[in-house]
C-alpha cells in the first residue's frame, strides 16, 4: 500500500509575505524528510486566498522535485474547472521532466469557490466546466495531436503542446469529495479515483461501489481502477494527548466550513474521532488506514498532515507518521501482497 501526505499550505494567523515564505520553505523541508523516510507520495492543493500559501502547487512541486528522488508528486487537487487544461498539461509535462517521471495530476472541482470569479468563470457552469476540461486534459495526455472543440475555450487543431511527460501515460486521478455522480464519472472514464474521507472508511463504501461498477460497465480493466483515499490526520504519542493537542487547531480550522462558523464543538470533534477521523496514537492511525484498505480496497492513502496547526506540531505528527505508521503499514501490506501471490 502506498502512503503519502498532502497540504494546502494553510497559514495560522500570520499572513505576511515573510510568513508565506517560511511556510513554503517548511513544506519543501517536510517533503525532503518524507522522501528520506521512504514515503511514496507528496501532494499539494491550491487555494486563492490570503490564509493559504499555495496557489500554484506545480511551482512548489518543482522545488520539491529538485530536493527529492523517490516521491510521487501530485496535486490535491488541481482546480481544473478554472484553469486551461493545455496549461495544466504543459506545467505537469515540465514537472515530469524535472522529476524524471514522478509527476501526477489529481483533478477536481474544488471545495471553495474563490477561483471562479478570480479567473473569470461562472459558478453556474460548475459541472459543465469540469466535465469538458477533464475530457480535454485526458485527450491531451493520450492523443495530443487530435483536433478538439468545446464550449469554454478556442478549438485546438495541430498546435504544439509541450514538453511531453517522461511517462508514457502520466497518471490523472479524479478527486471526489462525496458526490455519487463524480464517482460514476471517474469509473466511466477508467481513471484512478482519489476519495476524500474525513471520518471512517465506511463513509466511502457506496461511492467506491459506484466507481468500480461504472468502470466495469464501461469495459475498463479492473487493474486500472486504482483507488486512493485520504483525509485529515494527527498522530500523537497517545490517543488522549493527540486529541487534546489537535482539537483547538482543528476547531479553528473547521470554522472555515459553513457548518462550523463559530468553531467545531468538542463533542462534535469527539464524535468524528469515534467515526474514524484519524487523530490518535500511532496504532490507532495504523488501524484506521488499514481499514481503508480492507473495507474499500484502497491501494494508496494520503493524509493532510498539517491541518491548521503550527509548524512544530505538524513536524511532531509527521515524525510519528514516518517512523511508526509508515513502517507498520508497509510491513502489513507487503505481507498481504506476498500471501496473495503465494496463494495464486
Amino acid at each position: 500500500m502506498e502512503l503519502g501526505i498532502y497540504s494546502f499550505g494553510d497559514l495560522t494567523g500570520d499572513t505576511s509575505p515573510k510568513a508565506v515564505g517560511r511556510r513554503l520553505d517548511a513544506l519543501v523541508r517536510q517533503a525532503e524528510a518524507a522522501d528520506a523516510a521512504g514515503l511514496d507520495v507528496f501532494a499539494l492543493g491550491e487555494h486563492h486566498r490570503s490564509d493559504f500559501a499555495v496557489s500554484a502547487p506545480e511551482v512548489v512541486l518543482a522545488a520539491v522535485a529538485a530536493r527529492t528522488s523517490q516521491l510521487r508528486l501530485t496535486t490535491s487537487v488541481t482546480v481544473l474547472s478554472t484553469i486551461d487544461p493545455v496549461r495544466v498539461m504543459e506545467q505537469f509535462g515540465t514537472l515530469d521532466q524535472l522529476s524524471h517521471g514522478r509527476a501526477e495530476i489529481t483533478a477536481g472541482r474544488g471545495a471553495f469557490p474563490e477561483s471562479y470569479p478570480l479567473f473569470g468563470y461562472n459558478m453556474q457552469d460548475y459541472d459543465q466546466l469540469f466535465e469538458e476540461k477533464l475530457g480535454l486534459l485526458i485527450q491531451l495526455r493520450d492523443d495530443p495531436d487530435a483536433p478538439w472543440q468545446g464550449r469554454f475555450r478556442t478549438p485546438l487543431d495541430g498546435m504544439h503542446i509541450g514538453p511531453r511527460p517522461v511517462q508514457e501515460r502520466m497518471p490523472i486521478w479524479i478527486g471526489v469529495g462525496g458526490t455519487p455522480q463524480s464517482a460514476v464519472r471517474a469509473g466511466g472514464l477508467g481513471q484512478p479515483m482519489f476519495l476524500a474521507l474525513f471520518t471512517g472508511a465506511q463513509q466511502g463504501v457506496r461511492l467506491v461501489e459506484l466507481y468500480r461498477r461504472a468502470g466495469q460497465a464501461a469495459g475498463h480493466d479492473a487493474a486500472t481502477l486504482r483507488l486512493a483515499t485520504g483525509g485529515h490526520m494527527f498522530v500523537g504519542r497517545t490517543s488522549q494527548s493527540a486529541q487534546d493537542e489537535f482539537y483547538p487547531y482543528y476547531a479553528s480550522y473547521m470554522s472555515l466550513h459553513p457548518s462550523f462558523r463559530g468553531g467545531m464543538p468538542r463533542r462534535v470533534f469527539d464524535q468524528w474521532v469515534q467515526a474514524g477521523l484519524l487523530v490518535g496514537s500511532p496504532q490507532q492511525v495504523i488501524d484506521g488506514i488499514l481499514q481503508h484498505r480492507e473495507l474499500l480496497g484502497a491501494d494508496r492513502f494520503v493524509a493532510q498532515f498539517d491541518v491548521g496547526m503550527p509548524e512544530s506540531a505538524a513536524d511532531t505528527s509527521l515524525e510519528f507518521y514516518l517512523t511508526e505508521v509508515l513502517p507498520a503499514i508497509k510491513a502489513e501490506t507487503s505481507a498481504d501482497h506476498t500471501t496473495s501471490n503465494a496463494t495464486a
